[in-house]
């Protein structure tokens, strides 16, 4: 019994996959977790692409092409946001206790987006608007999550306001860069 707990203490790979169970089922504890654990980047980075992968695969069925375009707007969109948010919660609507550094945020904002896994049920045509719609509203409230527990708010409106001005901000960036990209502009 004592070697299979070692085991476990040892497995990288079932502790990251177990993190991003705990992430998806919106475990408070778990943001708290790897706010402090400035190891869990790497996993944190590891979660955001892996995320991104599947909403490239999952927009596979809008055309073939969707797969690098869709994996990079994932990427660039999550970084703005992430970004943002940070920009937001620290320096426009902190709370007295509000104290948290960059790491920390990126990294409970990279686990937010374990539940944008599913996306890649998005390749099924007939479920690809809904899949994402779905994964979009349980990644924002893994979001809100993250934001509260990494920047010590109190006030869970305070963070759904930091994450929903974040977003909008980033949407906004994102159809500028893409429609530049694709020659719109």
């Amino acid at each position: 019994m004592v070697k299979i707990r070692q085991f476990r203490k040892e497995a990288p790979m079932s502790k990251f996959i177990e993190r991003m169970i705990r992430a998806a089922k919106l475990d408070v504890n778990l943001y708290e977790e790897v706010e402090a654990d400035k190891t869990a980047m790497k996993q944190a980075m590891g979660v955001v692409v892996l995320s991104s992968l599947a909403a490239g695969i999952g927009s596979m069925s809008m055309g073939g092409g969707n797969l690098v375009l869709g994996t990079v707007a994932a990427l660039v969109g999550w970084y703005i946001w992430a970004y943002l948010t940070y920009f937001i919660g620290t320096k426009f609507l902190p709370e007295a206790q509000t104290k948290a550094d960059h790491g920390e945020l990126l990294r409970t904002i990279g686990f937010s987006s374990a539940p944008g896994l599913i996306r890649v049920l998005g390749v099924i045509p007939m479920f690809t608007q809904l899949v994402f719609m779905v994964a979009g509203i349980w990644m924002l409230i893994a979001m809100v999550i993250a934001v509260r527990q990494a920047l010590d708010y109190k006030s869970t409106p305070r963070a759904i306001g930091v994450c929903i001005i974040g977003w909008i901000f980033q949407a906004i960036l994102l159809v500028f860069l893409f429609s530049f990209v694709k020659g719109g502009v």
